[in-house]
Parts: C-alpha cells; structure tokens; sequence
C-alpha cells in the first residue's frame, strides 16, 4: 500500500489484489486472441495463395462451383496481396507506436505524504 493509505484499526479488509500501474492488468484473453489472429490470418492468406491465376480459378471451381476467368483471378490475387501487406503494415505501425509511445511515458511517481495514520474504528 502506498503512504496515502488509510486503515482503520480492527479492519477485515484484505487488499483487492488490483495491479498497480507499472504492472497494470493484462488484456483480456479474447482481445489477445484477436490480437494474435490480426498478425496470422494475413500472414496465412499470403503464405497460402497461390502464385499462378490458374490455380485461383481452379480453386473457386472446387471450392464453390463458380467459375472465373483468368483476368478476374490475376485481379483478385493481386487485391488479396495488397489488402494482405496493408494489414500487416498496419499491425506493424500500431505495435511500433505502442513500444515507442510506451518508452516515452515515464512511469508515475508514489504520492508523497507528510504521515501516515492509523484511525480507530468509531465506537
């Protein structure tokens, strides 16, 4: 507890087990996993398509029984490589900006009391 505290004698209550800034609460397990899945599903989607239109066209007939020609395909990879390397650019700054942002902050300081007292429990 820090020096501004106040308790009261007698008391039952136990610290909440809340973070203190510097080790501030982590996020949420749902926001991690979006976190993560923003960093692997382009990452995924570019490692996983393929080079030639051919095999995109062939792939949307398997797939979905549509089919697509050739030009349409080679503008569709392209669009998916571009909207790819846009999110990843994206995630890429957004992370940069938070390790440098979180660098320039610095850490707040404990307050500063002339003393700390004790107060009895009224009777």
């Amino acid at each position: 507890m820090n020096c501004c505290a106040i308790l009261s004698a007698g008391s039952s209550r136990k610290p909440s087990g809340v973070r203190t800034v510097n080790n501030g609460p982590h996020p949420q397990p749902p926001r991690r996993w979006r976190q993560t899945a923003g960093w692997i599903v382009p990452s995924g989607i570019l490692a996983l398509l393929p080079k030639c239109p051919a095999c995109i066209v062939a792939y949307f007939a398997i797939a979905g029984g549509i089919g697509i020609s050739l030009s349409t395909a080679v503008y569709l990879r392209m669009a998916l490589v571009v909207l790819c390397v846009g999110l990843l650019l994206y995630f890429a700054a957004r992370w940069a900006r938070r390790q440098f942002t979180a660098r320039l902050i610095p850490e707040p300081e404990a307050p500063k009391c002339p003393s700390t007292k004790i107060l009895s429990s009224p009777p």
